[in-house]
């Protein structure tokens, strides 16, 4: 586990510099391993050393591995991938947050798999920073709708936006653009104050534009095994 260890406290060292640079507190900021193909057994190793937030982007793997390790507390698991209506009801079951919501048939689908009881589920509003449709999330144009939307599904709570950084363009501009739909989006509900941003590569940028919680991959967990 020494080499996990290392990348870890390597990244948190590298979030705490920049949370500084920026003028802003480290422990303001949630640091979610993102452990996509990797086993269960490499989360448990993540939480022994003090991970409490781990994203996944298929409903599978969420729903495997939150099973696996249903005795790990605390562990909250983030479903940060695209997400089809028709399993919306199977994450609901086991993640704390979604922050992949990008239409209203979704929040619909969401908000009617609660089960009775159960607690508001955390989602936030993504937001395509592109021009290209096929890509994840809403327009900008169309974030307070969607934002609305949600206010309105009384088993959801929405805590603000997402977005991932072109490939074709400087992420600080990008995340500049995400910082002012999440103004937008606060006017709607000033409690909405997550701004999920920042992978390995730009968590610079995404923390120097208000980045409240960072997707952080291989950094930590090491190369991922993509067979199969």
């Amino acid at each position: 586990m020494s080499g996990l260890a290392e990348r870890l406290a390597s990244v948190d060292a590298r979030i705490a510099d920049a949370a500084r640079s920026a003028g802003r507190d480290p422990a303001g900021i949630t640091r979610i391993v993102v452990t996509k193909f990797h086993p269960a057994a490499l989360v448990r190793d993540l939480h022994a050393l003090g991970v409490t937030d781990v994203g996944e982007n298929r409903q599978q793997e969420l729903v495997a591995k939150a099973e696996e390790l249903s005795d790990l507390d605390p562990l909250r698991w983030h479903f940060i991938g695209q997400l089809q209506t028709k399993k919306a009801r199977a994450v609901r079951r086991r993640a704390s947050a979604v922050h992949s919501v990008d239409r209203e048939r979704l929040v619909d689908a969401l908000d009617t798999a609660a089960e009775p009881g159960a607690p508001a589920l955390d989602v936030l509003v993504q937001v395509n920073l592109t021009d290209d449709p096929s890509r994840g999330g809403v327009p900008a144009a169309d974030v307070e709708a969607l934002a609305e939307r949600v206010l309105a599904a009384p088993s959801l709570a929405l805590r603000g936006v997402m977005a991932v950084a072109p490939l074709d363009e400087a992420p600080a501009a990008a995340f500049a653009r995400l910082a002012a739909c999440a103004d937008r989006v606060r006017a709607l509900a000033p409690d909405a104050t997550w701004i999920s941003a920042g992978m390995s590569a730009d968590l610079a940028e995404a923390i120097a534009c208000g980045a409240t919680h960072l997707r952080i991959g291989s950094a930590i967990t090491g190369p991922r095994d993509t067979r199969g």
